[in-house]
């Protein structure tokens, strides 16, 4: 994301769908390099975009956009994510703190506290939805 980005944009900018005023609070709070973020996050989205079937399935959706959908997930989600992508542990917890802050964006308004209460007991993530990336959300998986 160039710095010059409007952190209110509601848009994805980039292929993952994390950004604006999210993007600048994971940033400030992860345990990596802030320049290193949107590459990690690419690489998240590339793992989850395939397995948007899977999530409306088996997780709690609490939002969908256009672009994007939020889902709420068991507290150690991320755990297994970062096994899987061979993510190190600050790694790990820059990509959950980003989808985090996605999750509290998404309940801006009427719902932004429900979300907030509902992350003190879950983990959050963000599946950006694209025809770009294959047509994530058209797939229901298997």
């Amino acid at each position: 994301m160039a710095d010059g980005d409007d952190p209110d944009d509601s848009r994805s900018p980039g292929p993952y769908p994390i950004e604006g005023a999210a993007l600048v609070k994971a940033a400030a709070l992860a345990s990596v390099p802030a320049e290193r973020l949107p590459e990690l996050l690419a690489r998240v989205q590339a793992d989850l975009g395939p397995r948007l079937g899977e999530y409306r399935r088996r997780y709690e959706q609490i939002a969908a956009e256009p672009d994007r959908e939020t889902f709420l997930v068991e507290p150690d989600h991320w755990e297994g994510f970062a096994d899987r992508l061979e993510l190190s542990d600050r790694e790990r917890d820059a990509v959950a703190r980003a989808h985090e802050a996605a999750v509290e964006r998404a309940g801006d308004g009427d719902r932004r506290a429900e979300f907030e209460t509902a992350l003190e007991i879950r983990s959050g993530v963000v599946i950006g939805v694209s025809d770009e990336s294959g047509e994530a959300g058209d797939r229901d998986g298997e």
